[in-house]
């Protein structure tokens, strides 16, 4: 029962800082909708079962299933993932993403951590598992160069003067367009 409210409080408190992000960033409707698919059942179940609370419940489902349903589901039903936009049949395998979705995507990966890292969260935070991580994606590389931007600015100038509409518009515009 402890995991099912730890869960719980966890998803909440990152649609939250989520939801203030896409606020400052002009697409608070984006906020409001964000991962409420994380409270359906097939979601949540198994999120709960493998909480831990340092980082995904999905990553730790993969290590004992060598998959996870509720991933399969959640980057299905939510298209603020790259993962979603991803088809290799498709002639254009990775296409840009809309910008409502990129933007939400850069709000969902601050959210996500100041969530799971709290008060050692840094500016640089995210730029920092970008880096790490940038190679294992499937993303347009307009998209990737438009996160990349951001991340950067992020680093330099902090959520406050990088996360505004009028900031991400004309970086979205540079990169994406």
């Amino acid at each position: 029962m402890g995991n099912i409210i730890k869960h719980f409080n966890l998803i909440t408190k990152h649609r939250w800082n989520v939801f203030k992000l896409c606020v400052r960033a002009g697409i608070p409707i984006r906020g409001l909708l964000h991962d409420l698919s994380k409270y359906s059942p097939t979601e949540f179940i198994e999120s709960a079962k493998f909480y831990v609370g340092t980082h995904s419940p999905i990553t730790e489902a993969k290590k004992t299933k060598g998959y996870s349903a509720a991933w399969l589901h959640h980057k299905g039903k939510n298209r603020h993932h790259y993962e979603y936009w991803y088809d290799p049949l498709a002639p254009d395998k990775t296409p840009v993403i809309p910008y409502k979705y990129a933007v939400e995507m850069v709000c969902d990966t601050l959210g996500a951590g100041k969530t799971y890292l709290g008060k050692e969260w840094t500016n640089s935070s995210q730029l920092k598992y970008w880096n790490r991580t940038k190679d294992l994606t499937y993303v347009n590389v307009k998209t990737a160069n438009f996160l990349e931007a951001v991340y950067i600015e992020v680093s330099k100038k902090g959520i406050k003067e990088t996360i505004t509409k009028k900031n991400l518009k004309a970086l979205y515009n540079k990169y994406c367009k």
